[in-house]
């Protein structure tokens, strides 16, 4: 059985059962059954099979969930692109992985356009003129249980995007993590407001909840006011928010006399989040609980329980249900509890490979074992704690960013001698992306120059909000930036 097969069984259970709210839209199982059917035929009438890839260009929309199992049916597999990124990104991507269809929100239809490379061999259907709308049967089950069906799109220290594929099994094995981690059943009411090109949005709660039978509650994009008036209304009993956005809901007047009484528990994660963090969202009456995983592990490799979510505020939980964890030193050996090393990762919701990329594959992917880079340590009870994200990597409102990818922009420019790109701790967004850059000699540049040089180039979110002009950087005896050194500098 594959993925598609969760809707057809929940159909037949439960026909008139909600499964996605979006809007004005209710959308029953037995009616998200037959869409995902008719999105099935549609696309193999486009000429999708096994192995292809189906690109996505746009908000949420339970589109976007029906083409995923329309691929899982296939053999194909969905590539949702990120919404924010700029048009050179996003032709980095497709040409790694041209897809044979792109269905695009007519809001990007103009950036779809600008992309001049890599589409030349796909077919651009606009999502509200999606052909499989009337379509009737069908097409036969193609996709197993080993069949990669999710294309997910990360950045590595080349700041070049890596394509990470998960197959249906990974998916399958991520949802039963999720059901323990939340005790999740057909009753609950899930709210979904992280983008779904996110595998955060996607698969911590949102395709969990479609497995279970529960109803998802889906918004296009987050609102922090929209989030407190579903909360009470829709009776939400389950959501996933990232430190970003329950920032942007304390915030609201609301926040105080929202009723939140249906919630169970808030999950969140991308980021270390501070114990103070915690206890702030638990003293709302609220369990708030950390996830902790990658792309590459579908997300879900360590959890908090809501029972533990006092106990272990700070902490990234113990290893899933279905999932196994250890923390290792340079040579590989296993650390005992208080002790940091890298985080490895080994299961079933562990991505296969990265697309097209033997080397990548093999540098993170050693005997099943995902070489996660991040630096953590287990205490006495088994529980992680993560205390170290990727050695460069800067996470700011919950979204991940490369320093190398905005390094190669300011490399370009002939007036700098050289730069280095760091993170500041942020009160509001986590991290803040600084610049840190030393000029050539004679050379006259103002923050406003530099931070002018990637518009257009990269995502707003990603772009520097502070430049530090340097006399020079710190640099080991071997050449090699010292990069902590930035840091405090930086943040001086």
């Amino acid at each position: 059985m594959n993925l598609a097969g969760w809707i057809a069984r929940h159909a037949a259970f439960a026909p008139g059962k909600t499964a996605i709210r979006f809007g004005a839209q209710d959308i029953s199982y037995g009616a998200f059954a037959r869409r995902t059917g008719r999105a099935a035929a549609g696309l193999a009438a486009l000429g999708v099979g096994r192995g292809d890839a189906v690109a996505y260009l746009g908000l949420n929309h339970p589109e976007m969930l029906a083409m995923l199992f329309a691929c899982a049916r296939l053999g194909a597999m969905l590539a949702p692109l990120n919404w924010r990124l700029a048009v050179p990104e996003h032709e980095r991507m497709i040409a790694a992985c041209p897809p044979r269809v792109l269905v695009v929100e007519p809001a990007f239809a103009e950036h779809v356009r600008s992309i001049r490379s890599g589409l030349e061999r796909t077919l651009i259907v606009a999502l509200e003129e999606s052909p499989w709308k009337n379509a009737a049967a069908s097409p036969p089950q193609e996709g197993a249980e080993d069949s990669p069906v999710l294309l997910c799109h990360t950045s590595g220290s080349t700041g070049a995007p890596k394509g990470v594929v998960l197959t249906q099994r990974a998916l399958l094995w991520n949802a039963v993590n999720s059901t323990h981690m939340h005790d999740l059943t057909s009753a609950d009411r899930v709210l979904t407001t992280l983008p779904l090109f996110h595998v955060g949005g996607l698969n911590i709660l949102t395709t969990p909840a479609l497995h279970a039978g529960a109803s998802v509650v889906l918004h296009a994009r987050f609102d922090a006011q929209a989030a407190l008036e579903a909360i009470e209304r829709e009776r939400i009993t389950l959501a996933v928010l990232v430190p970003a956005q329950l920032s942007a809901m304390m915030e609201s007047a609301r926040w105080a006399s929202a009723d939140l009484s249906s919630l169970r528990m808030i999950t969140t994660g991308s980021t270390i989040v501070p114990e103070a963090f915690v206890r702030k969202v638990n003293a709302r009456g609220v369990p708030l609980v950390q996830v902790y995983g990658a792309t590459e592990t579908c997300p879900i490799a360590t959890y908090v329980r809501a029972e533990d979510a006092e106990r272990k505020a700070g902490s990234a939980g113990v290893p899933a249900l279905h999932c196994e964890v250890k923390v290792v030193d340079d040579a590989g050996d296993e650390l005992a509890a208080g002790r940091d090393g890298e985080i490895l990762v080994r299961g079933p919701n562990v991505a296969a490979q990265y697309w097209n990329d033997a080397h990548e594959t093999a540098q993170a992917l050693r005997d099943g074992w995902y070489r996660s880079g991040d630096i953590g340590h287990f205490d006495e009870e088994g529980h992680l704690y993560v205390v170290s994200r990727k050695k460069d990597m800067i996470i700011s409102g919950g979204e991940n960013i490369y320093p190398a990818e905005l390094e190669n922009i300011l490399a370009e420019c002939p007036t700098i001698e050289e730069a280095c790109v760091v993170g500041r701790a942020d009160g509001r967004w986590g991290e803040a992306v600084v610049a840190a850059v030393v000029l050539k000699p004679g050379a006259c540049m103002c923050e406003a120059d530099v931070l002018a040089l990637f518009q257009g180039r990269i995502a707003r979110y990603k772009q520097p909000r502070e430049v530090r002009f340097l006399a020079a950087l710190p640099r080991t005896e071997l050449g090699k930036l010292r990069k902590e050194e930035i840091r405090r500098a930086v943040s001086a």
